[in-house]
C-alpha cells in the first residue's frame, strides 16, 4: 500500500496562468487541468458523514455534509481517509430527506458541503442544493469548501457542472490546503491562500469578493486563556 506521504502531486495545467493563489502548488498538491476532473462521471454518490448542529463549518449553527472523494490530494489533508470516492455509504433519498427536515430547525443557520471535493459531487449536491432552494429559497445559506480556485471554477473548459452548483452557493472557502502556509490563527481556513469568497457578489463583479464578515484571530487561543489565567492568578496571590 502506498503512504500518503509517498503520493506523487503533479501540475497538469503547467504553463497556464490566472489559476487563483499559490497555484501551481509546487507539489503540495494536484493541481488540475480546466475539465480535467468531471465529477459527473467520477463521483459514486457517497458519503462519509452528515453531522447536524456544527458552530465549525460556517457561520452560525450549520448542518454539514461530508461527500467521499478527492483528487487533489493536498499534503497533510485532515480528511485523506476519504480521499477515494467509494469511501463510506451510499447518499440516499432516506438522507435527503432528513437533511432537509433538519433544515427546517429555526436555530439552523444552514448547511454546509465539504469533502472530499464537493464539486466532483455534483450528482449528489447540485439536486440537494437546488431542493434546498426550492423548499426554503434564500432563508438556509449554503457553505461549501473546495480545493479549486475560483479562478479555476470559472476558466474556459472547465465542466458546466461546477458552475451550475457554485451558483446555487453563498459561501465559497476556496482553494487547496497548502502545509507551507498553515496559520492557525485564519477563520474557518487552514492556510493562508485560501479564501472565504461572497458567491453571489462575486459573480455580479466578475471576480472574487472576499466575505464581508471575516474575521481572523489576531493571537492563538490558547495564548489568551494563559495569560488570562496568569492574570486572575496574580490578582489572588496579591
Amino acid at each position: 500500500m502506498v503512504r500518503r506521504d509517498q503520493v506523487i502531486r503533479r501540475d497538469f495545467a503547467a504553463g497556464e496562468t490566472g489559476r487563483g493563489p499559490s497555484v501551481p502548488s509546487h507539489g503540495l498538491a494536484n493541481d488540475p487541468r480546466a475539465g480535467q476532473w468531471d465529477g459527473r462521471r467520477m463521483s459514486k454518490r457517497m458519503i462519509a458523514d452528515y453531522k447536524t448542529f456544527v458552530v465549525t463549518d460556517g457561520e452560525g449553527v450549520r448542518n454539514s455534509l461530508y461527500v467521499s472523494g478527492c483528487p487533489f490530494h493536498c499534503v497533510d489533508c485532515f480528511n485523506s481517509s476519504i480521499w477515494d470516492f467509494r469511501a463510506g455509504h451510499e447518499y440516499t433519498q432516506a438522507l435527503e430527506d432528513r437533511i432537509i427536515e433538519d433544515l427546517k430547525a429555526p436555530w439552523v443557520q444552514g448547511i454546509t458541503f465539504l469533502g472530499g471535493e464537493p464539486f466532483l459531487n455534483t450528482p449528489v449536491l447540485l439536486p440537494l442544493a437546488q431542493r434546498i432552494r426550492r423548499e426554503f429559497g434564500d432563508s438556509k445559506d449554503i457553505w461549501s469548501w473546495t480545493g479549486y480556485t475560483w479562478e479555476e471554477l470559472m476558466r474556459p473548459g472547465e465542466t458546466p457542472d461546477k458552475l451550475e452548483l457554485l451558483r446555487l452557493v453563498d459561501i465559497l472557502v476556496d482553494g487547496r490546503y497548502l502545509k507551507d502556509q498553515k496559520d492557525s490563527l485564519l477563520q474557518f481556513r487552514g492556510s493562508k491562500n485560501q479564501r472565504i469568497i461572497d458567491v453571489p457578489k462575486s459573480l455580479d463583479a466578475g471576480r472574487p469578493i472576499i466575505w464581508a464578515k471575516l474575521h481572523d484571530q489576531e493571537r492563538d487561543i490558547p495564548e489568551i486563556y494563559l495569560k488570562d489565567r496568569e492574570a486572575g492568578e496574580g490578582a489572588q496571590a496579591s
